[in-house]
């Protein structure tokens, strides 16, 4: 795989990132620890060595299981997770209330406080079996801690060489000209896909000015584009897409009329459309590496194969064609 550069570091990174997110378990009705063990392995095995994580995924669960997978494969790995997601303390902006894997009722606060920060890496030090984090990301901006104070503590755990790069989630331009008052960071991550196209008008030209990278979550839709999720399916319990404004009925309509209608550049290239909507976010101004998530080994095979080859300038526009017809009720 053409391997692209964090930006304004030497640490490189795959096309392709492993999103930890389902693996967790919590959040997408459960999962099986020894499918995504696999996962992991399959992606490392056919060059997707960069993996993208977060603690408040099954409460360190996602952390864990990448811990334990990775281990004796540190110097193969670009470890990327996140803080500030907290299920242990009220402090900071209450986030939502859900339950853990083992049903049990938590609440989630953000919480970026400086303290709370270089706590929170350690811990992630511990699950992830590693002393040093490629990647270290503010998972979500919080009201009631300026962001400076923020990226402050990112600047302490770089200067003890806890972290290599410091980055972002989910953060507007205001708060990311504050930032860089502070230290330099290397990406956003935001989500961004065929049919989520809102970071286009501002965001992505900041980035583009200002040397910061995009990490495109949800680039499938939460399974949308892979053209698989029918109208009428049935999720597990727990899982939280039935309740997502892109699967109420008129808005998954129109995405399976989206797919229908590029599914003809799919079939002549003998590509998935999961595998089309991957390439086409990569190919995306500012993007550094587009994160995927897989339960199984089979959904990463599948995953890995969007960066073998490069849709034309007229594929590109063929696709855009069709993104203009659609009728989203977002």
């Amino acid at each position: 795989m053409n391997k692209k550069y964090l930006p304004g570091t030497d640490i490189e990174l795959s096309p392709i990132t492993y999103g930890a997110f389902a693996i967790g378990g919590w959040f997408w009705g459960g999962a099986d620890e020894g499918d995504a063990i696999r996962a992991i392995e399959t992606a490392l095995d056919n060059g997707v060595t960069t993996i993208d994580t977060a603690p408040v995924y099954g409460m360190g669960h996602s952390e864990n299981v990448v811990g334990n997978t990775i281990k004796g494969k540190r110097d193969r790995v670009q470890l990327l997770t996140k803080f500030g997601m907290r299920w242990d303390t009220t402090l900071g902006d209450f986030a939502f209330e859900s339950n853990d894997n083992d049903g049990n009722p938590v609440k989630v606060y953000k919480f970026n406080g400086k303290q709370s920060v270089i706590e929170e890496c350690d811990r992630s030090l511990k699950r992830l079996q590693t002393d040093y984090i490629d990647l270290l990301q503010m998972h979500w901006p919080d009201s009631t801690t300026p962001i400076e104070e923020t990226m402050e503590a990112l600047q302490i755990l770089k200067e003890q060489g806890k972290i290599r790069a410091a980055g972002v989630c989910n953060c507007p331009v205001d708060l990311l000209e504050r930032a860089l008052q502070v230290i330099p960071l290397a990406t956003n991550q935001v989500g961004y896909s065929m049919v989520n196209k809102g970071i286009e008008k501002e965001l992505v030209p900041f980035c583009l000015e200002n040397g910061i990278g995009i990490l495109p979550h949800t680039s499938l839709q939460k399974g949308l584009l892979t053209g698989k999720i029918k109208i009428g399916h049935k999720f597990n319990e727990g899982d939280h897409r039935p309740n997502n404004i892109y699967f109420n009925q008129h808005n998954h309509q129109e995405i399976m009329n989206l797919l229908q209608s590029i599914q003809l550049i799919a079939s002549e290239r003998n590509i998935s459309l999961a595998q089309l909507a991957i390439n086409w976010t990569m190919q995306q101004p500012a993007v550094t590496s587009v994160l995927v998530g897989a339960r199984n080994s089979e959904q990463m095979l599948d995953n890995v194969k969007a960066a073998s080859f490069l849709l034309s300038p007229e594929e590109l526009s063929t696709i855009d064609v069709a993104l203009r017809q659609m009728d989203l009720k977002l």
